[in-house]
């Protein structure tokens, strides 16, 4: 009886197994095709970029993400020349004006709750714009840097909404309005921000606690001098927190640019107000380019949003590429500042070039298929 089951069963399973053709799975051409470009990619930057960090024996942090693909990464030198700490995953920079881009949205934060326009005078919230000298600038000429200001108190560099002039009063006075109309501190509204984008290890100097944050130097890495009181220095009347002076990380800068232009801070009709033309800019160091609200884009391709900082000892650059899902961070803490901002800055122009110029070539494979 046992033998007829065994017998029965097997018969059975056989006769299921002759039956059941195996399907085959159909090529998934784009699939194969992303794969391969994605490993073209991580190929060219790592040689790329590791020649720019043997080039300058760059001290930082360099990382290229795709959405929330990893595609290159690499930290070298110190966060402390004195002790010797190694710059890793974890090391906190100053980021200088990159901060600019989190208080334009913080101002258009203030804006999708009614609290604000960017269209009001600024004299409308601040009472040292009610001056005959200052009373027509705009919150939006502040925003794009074309009110004519430069140092606050003085005189109009131009007639505001006629020309563009980089200024960092301009910002910290944007600052100063979004604790007007939010009844808050600058410092509390960062945080909520940092909180909405996932942002753990992100503050501005004044609130910073932590022992990984990279001491900014001046020099070079054989004669590194230090610069004091870092980073509460970020917060004085010289440089100003909304201007720049918020502390961010590579792993955070990455989640503050997946939120930002997915839409999860701000409203798609706010975010097009952010990142639309509104002014051109002639960097010193970048070139000609058009300005948004504290951002910075290419004029002609790629599209991408960038803005570079620096504050003493601290040179960086963020840069996103819309149409890949693309960040380029270039995090540092060391400057030769006697051999002027354009040295400093080659390492940052030069990746910035080479992802410019790959981000194309992708874009026109892409194309092809």
């Amino acid at each position: 009886m046992i033998k007829k089951i065994t017998f029965l069963f097997l018969f059975y399973f056989l006769c299921s197994c002759t039956t059941e053709i195996p399907k085959i799975k159909p090529v998934d051409k784009n699939a194969i095709i992303d794969s391969t470009i994605t490993a073209f990619q991580k190929t060219l930057l790592e040689q790329q970029i590791d020649s720019v960090f043997k080039k300058y024996n760059f001290n930082g942090s360099i990382a290229v993400f795709k959405d929330s693909l990893q595609l290159y990464r690499k930290e070298n030198g110190y966060s402390n020349f004195k002790t010797k700490t190694k710059i890793d995953s974890s090391t906190v920079f100053a980021i200088g004006s990159v901060s600019k881009q989190f208080t334009a949205a913080m101002v258009l934060l203030q804006m999708e709750q009614g609290k604000l326009n960017v269209t009001d005078k600024a004299s409308k919230y601040l009472k040292e714009f009610q001056t005959k000298e200052y009373e027509n600038i705009i919150i939006h000429q502040l925003l794009n840097h074309t009110s004519g200001l430069n140092t606050f108190g003085g005189k109009l560099m131009f007639k505001s909404g006629s020309d563009f002039f980089y200024s960092n009063d301009g910002f910290n006075a944007l600052g100063k309005i979004v604790e007007t109309v939010s009844g808050k501190s600058y410092d509390e509204n960062a945080q909520e921000l940092f909180r909405k984008a996932g942002m753990k290890n992100s503050s501005t100097g004044n609130t910073f606690e932590g022992n990984n944050f990279a001491s900014a130097y001046l020099g070079n890495e054989k004669n590194a001098q230090e610069v004091p009181n870092m980073p509460k220095r970020l917060g004085s009347k010289d440089i100003g927190t909304p201007a720049g002076g918020i502390l961010s990380t590579i792993d955070d800068l990455h989640l503050w640019n997946n939120a930002l232009y997915s839409g999860k801070i701000l409203k798609p009709e706010t975010l097009k107000q952010f990142t639309s033309k509104s002014a051109e800019r002639h960097h010193a160091i970048l070139g000609k380019m058009g300005y948004g609200y504290g951002i910075m884009m290419n004029i002609g391709k790629p599209e991408s949003y960038f803005h570079s900082g620096y504050v003493k000892g601290s040179p960086s650059l963020n840069i996103y590429y819309p149409q890949t899902k693309t960040s380029v961070l270039i995090l540092s803490n060391i400057a030769d500042e006697e051999k002027g901002k354009s040295s400093t800055f080659r390492p940052h122009v030069e990746v910035k070039k080479m992802t410019d110029n790959l981000e194309n070539t992708l874009l026109h494979l892409r194309s092809k298929h």
